[in-house]
């Protein structure tokens, strides 16, 4: 049992999905590192977090 899309939605579904895919690339890592700062004990810094030199 198929049902047929229109265009209209065929076009409007493919967006989403491109859209998302975006997201989900630009998104994965800063989302695992805030994932793993935010659930740290001790929790560090800010600056020690992001500069190789601290």
């Amino acid at each position: 049992m198929a049902f047929a899309l229109s265009e209209e939605s065929k076009e409007r579904i493919a967006r989403i999905i491109d859209v998302s895919r975006v997201a989900i690339h630009y998104g994965y890592i800063p989302l695992i590192l805030y994932l793993g700062y935010s659930h740290s004990e001790p929790r560090p810094s800010l600056i020690r977090l992001f500069s190789p030199l601290a």
